[in-house]
């Protein structure tokens, strides 16, 4: 990446800010490949997320910031931390046969690393409506909040409802959606 950035002058142009586009269009292009079920597309959508990875990471060295080494290894700290009932299972809460015990372990950990100061401090506002709406009831429940939701005669109410709908029968209200969409435009 860095002799990319160094001979070619689209990619030396480059920034955070202009690599946005392309981030967004990779991370899309990787759940099309993991619906399509094709290993080999996901697998060339992957190796395309991760050369974003890799130029941000090329970007933010040149500015003296961190580099791929150091995006990997916060990533590898990370895991440790919040996975102790597989790196430090004497100091663990959950058995590691408990995905729902080890989700909410993984939570805890999370929670006290962050100190998030209001409900959807560390959810983007860019996020789809859908998934930011069932982000939104996952945090209210955690924090003891039962959310129920009236259908209602406004359209984003109704959308409101189905996306807790979604949620409570463990089901990607965004997921369903591309579904239909499918079957809506590709009738056969």
């Amino acid at each position: 990446m860095a002799r990319l950035r160094r001979e070619c002058a689209w990619k030396a142009n480059q920034t955070h800010t202009s690599l946005t586009r392309y981030l967004l269009e990779e991370t899309y292009e990787v759940i099309e490949a993991i619906e399509s079920g094709d290993a080999g597309h996901l697998r060339e959508e992957l190796g395309d997320l991760l050369l974003q990875v890799f130029f941000h990471a090329a970007i933010a060295a040149e500015n003296d910031q961190y580099d791929i080494n150091d995006v990997a290894g916060d990533l590898i700290a990370k895991l440790v931390r919040r996975n102790p009932h597989v790196f430090a299972p004497d100091t663990a809460t959950a058995d590691p046969d408990d995905a729902a015990g080890i989700d909410a372990q993984w939570e805890r950990i999370k929670a006290g690393e962050k100190q998030r100061s209001s409900l959807m401090d560390g959810v983007p506002d860019e996020l789809p409506a859908l998934l930011r709406a069932v982000k939104a009831v996952e945090r209210l429940e955690r924090g003891g909040t039962e959310v129920t939701v009236q259908p209602g005669d406004e359209i984003g109410d109704q959308l409101l409802a189905l996306a807790v709908r979604a949620h409570r029968e463990g089901r990607d209200p965004e997921q369903e959606l591309r579904t239909a969409i499918r079957r809506l435009t590709d009738p056969r």
